[in-house]
């Protein structure tokens, strides 16, 4: 049986990855693939907050013609329509989830209190984050980052579309090599860039490692609460 290795996590979802082969929208099998294995770390009792990006439906630089702050706020949007597809694709499989917004659309979302998230990681709720964190020129990473930092988490865990994190582009470089571990002020230094450079500095001023590791991995999550050596871990 597998023994998780940190109590209260936070994961950050890209929206891209769940387009799946699409490249746009949700993909429902992606999405169901990914919540099994949510659910079935929850059920190893760790607490569970999710951050979700909104690339599948909108990024602030295709905004370019628009004000910087309401292509932002249209991501944010974005990011709650991701946020309610994993929350409905929880509480088909049962677990109980509550999606909390950092802007405020109560018809839809708790606004986002941490006092509350607290109490629903008690009660062995999935907490949903969306809207980033609420204000322009800042990345859902950020956010994640925010979030961890609030709640506590042992480990932000990055899933990406990539194994790990490399020293340089491995789509433009076939000979880039991937690191199995970097510390915060080297990943900045190095200006490498699956995380932005905001979020990173923010993890490394609250002591929160980031386990940066490829989503359709097999058991990508799962491996990663438990410990395994797998992706790079940032520390």
């Amino acid at each position: 049986m597998i023994k998780p290795v940190y109590k209260r996590v936070i994961i950050k979802l890209s929206g891209e990855a769940l387009a799946g082969e699409k490249g746009s929208g949700i993909d429902s099998k992606v999405l169901g693939e990914v919540v099994d294995q949510i659910i079935e770390i929850k059920n190893l009792g760790v607490e569970i907050g999710i951050v979700v990006g909104a690339g599948n439906f909108w990024r602030g630089r295709q905004g370019t013609d628009m004000d910087r702050t309401t292509a932002d706020h249209m991501g944010m949007l974005a990011t709650l329509m991701n946020a309610l597809a994993i929350q409905d694709a929880c509480e088909q499989k049962g677990a109980q989830t509550r999606v909390q917004a950092a802007l405020t659309i109560t018809r839809v979302a708790e606004p986002y209190i941490l006092r509350k998230a607290l109490k629903h990681f008690e009660e062995g709720k999935i907490v949903i984050f969306a809207c980033g964190t609420g204000n322009p020129y800042f990345t859902t990473d950020t956010a994640a980052a925010l979030r961890a930092a609030e709640i506590g988490a042992d480990v932000l865990l990055l899933a990406k579309n990539v194994d790990g994190i490399y020293d340089s582009d491995p789509k433009q470089n076939k000979n880039a090599k991937k690191l199995d571990r970097v510390s915060y002020k080297e990943y900045i230094e190095r200006g490498l860039k699956a995380m932005d450079t905001t979020a990173i500095t923010m993890c490394m001023e609250n002591e929160v490692p980031v386990l940066a590791f490829g989503l359709f991995e097999k058991n990508a999550l799962l491996r990663a609460v438990s410990g395994e050596n797998i992706g790079t871990l940032i520390k």
